[in-house]
């Protein structure tokens, strides 16, 4: 009978491997981490292709419906919402459940709903339209939390030590599916209509499964008593975690008013609304990797990244529309480019935001393993889902209310408040830090000196 103990296997596994990183040597990649990355990759690119065909063609489809702009966007909205719940029940489970067998089916339910959801044109009537709608998109988004939270969970199980540039280098494919996702969904609709762009896409997550259940390794773990609430107490996780929000909340502010706002602003084709895409998914997908290698090489310099993506993020939201009071005229160029901007600061900002929360969990105490990795990967999910709720029902509301350029400022407003609070924090961190040593200083030379009195 073994009576070597499995975790501290596991402890002194991972302290191999933090002390080889910090002796600076290089690690050959594993059997496991190469399939991981196939894995991975795959899930990506038929997840992110699924989720962002909608953009360049659904709102206009729901408009066809009687739908307004406001239902519209609770409908993009609706699938964070259950998102957020999904993230972090799926998340506190995930040991129970298990990494691999979350994974798949949550591939599974996503794919059968995108099938279901092309068929929604040949339902009759606005209200079952409505609420057929929203009860694909719950059912969906419950599978999309489970692909995803066990994702980040297994890439940073596999990769303790580059979990930033694992996870840039990966959003390669999360960009690839969202750059071919509204061109291809675009044309496809222009081309064969409303159902085939849902049935191919639909089909083509389908096919991830098998090929998911004999690529990805099995993970692993053993449960804990870590909660949430303890982990989401700490000030600079809760600040880090607005920072997602504000993220999450300008990309879902995009995804029911941009297409919309280009229709009629520049008067481009159903097929061509897509193409404007690209300057956000492009930028963030190429910027993304290079800012994941920054972002592990440099750990010190990861709150800049915060900081400064944050800023770059406002400024091209106020730009966007471009704001009424700047008295700037909208041009497409202009446009384009500032979909750029925001893309690429969104990974500036957006990288660095796992790994950070990650240290400071360990540095409260959590046990490092598949059970904080899915606590921290549930939390990252539940806090992107938010702002994906927040940022297409404020969205569709306030440019009902308003217009799209003043709508954009709000958004943008949002992203620089999270900013400006992040680098106060930060600010009041480095002071403290220097004080400290200075008041251990001090502590030290009146203890020598009663002492010396006392002597």
């Amino acid at each position: 009978m073994d009576d070597t103990d499995p975790e501290a296997d596991g402890d002194e596994h991972r302290g191999d491997h933090v002390a080889d990183a910090s002796a600076g040597r290089t690690q050959r990649i594993s059997k496991n981490q190469i399939l991981t990355l196939i894995s991975m990759a795959s899930v990506n690119f038929s997840a992110m292709i699924c989720y962002s065909i909608l953009g360049p063609f659904f709102p206009n489809e729901a408009v066809k419906k009687g739908v307004s702009e406001s239902v519209i966007g609770l409908i993009f909205g609706c699938y964070a919402l259950v998102n957020l719940l999904g993230s972090l029940i799926l998340g506190k489970y995930i040991v129970q459940i298990g990494a691999k067998f979350m994974m798949i089916s949550g591939l599974f339910v996503s794919g059968g709903c995108t099938i279901l959801f092309g068929l929604l044109d040949k339902v009759p009537g606005t209200t079952n339209f409505i609420v057929l709608c929203f009860i694909i998109r719950s059912i969906d988004a419950i599978g999309f939390a489970a692909a995803m939270t066990s994702s980040f969970a297994i890439i940073a199980n596999i990769f303790p030590n580059n979990i930033a540039t694992v996870m840039g280098s990966l959003e390669i494919f999360t960009g690839l599916g969202l750059v071919l996702g509204p061109p291809m969904g675009g044309f496809l609709y222009q081309s064969f209509g409303y159902k085939i762009p849902f049935v191919t896409l639909g089909c083509l997550l389908l096919l991830m499964v098998p090929f998911n259940m004999l690529v990805l390794p099995s993970v692993e773990a053993f449960p804990t008593n870590d909660s949430f609430w303890r982990l989401f107490t700490h000030p600079k996780v809760v600040l880090i975690c607005f920072i997602i929000f504000s993220i999450s909340s300008g990309l879902g502010f995009l995804d029911p008013t941009m297409s919309l706002f280009v229709l009629e602003k520049f008067n481009l084709p159903a097929g061509y609304v897509g193409l404007v895409f690209l300057g956000l998914a492009i930028s963030y997908s190429l910027s993304s990797p290079l800012l994941g290698i920054v972002s592990d090489k440099m750990p010190t310099i990861r709150k800049w990244l915060l900081v400064l993506g944050g800023f770059g993020t406002a400024i091209g939201f106020f730009l966007l529309g471009p704001a009424p009071i700047l008295q700037i005229k909208s041009e497409l160029w202009l446009f384009v480019l500032m979909l750029g901007l925001i893309g690429f600061s969104l990974g500036m900002s957006g990288i660095p935001t796992f790994p950070e929360i990650l240290s400071c969990a360990i540095e409260r105490g959590f046990e490092e393993g598949l059970s904080t990795l899915g606590l921290v990967s549930g939390l990252f999910g539940a806090v992107w889902s938010a702002g994906m709720f927040f940022g297409p029902t404020l969205g569709g509301y306030t440019v009902q209310k308003l217009n799209f350029p003043w709508a954009s400022v709000i958004q943008g407003g949002i992203a620089l408040l999270a900013t400006l609070l992040m680098g106060l924090y930060f600010i009041i961190e480095g002071v403290q830090k220097k004080r400290s040593p200075q008041v251990a200083e001090n502590e030290s030379n009146s203890e020598r000196t009663l002492l010396l009195n006392q002597s």
